[in-house]
């Protein structure tokens, strides 16, 4: 969700991969080890994605070159997808990282800790995230 070109994801997965590395002897043991790497991954992503919105041939475009599994192909589902991922790309960084936390099926709990704020205030997030995916999505329509 962070990078739209193959190079560019590839480039992310080098520097998350040197990012834990690098972090690994931070790790304290005060939470899962999944939960302190989805952290250090997801700080790595959005830190990149700022800095690449910044340069303007990165910027825009996100969602254009996804291709979807053979499997049974259903062209509304194809459109819905889209959709959802145009809305997505509007979305600020944190929102973006709640959002897919929660479609990888994540626990409240464990996404607050994983972008380290409140879980009450994850539950606030998800509203507005929400609200603002099906604004969002019926511009689109």
């Amino acid at each position: 969700m962070y990078c739209d070109q193959e190079e560019d994801r590839r480039d992310l997965f080098q520097e998350i991969l040197a990012q834990l590395w690098k972090s690994y002897p931070s790790f304290r043991n005060e939470s899962k080890f999944t939960t302190w790497m989805y952290r250090v991954a997801l700080n790595t992503a959005i830190t990149t994605f700022k800095k690449d919105k910044r340069q303007p041939d990165k910027a825009g475009g996100i969602y254009e070159n996804i291709q979807l599994a053979d499997e049974e192909y259903d062209r509304d589902a194809e459109e819905q997808i889209k959709l959802l991922h145009r809305a997505v790309s509007n979305l600020t960084g944190v929102e973006k990282s709640i959002i897919l936390l929660f479609l990888e099926n994540k626990k409240y709990e464990e996404i607050a800790e994983i972008t380290g704020i409140t879980q009450n205030y994850v539950r606030v997030k998800m509203n507005r995230i929400k609200k603002k995916l099906k604004v969002y999505m019926n511009l689109e329509e």
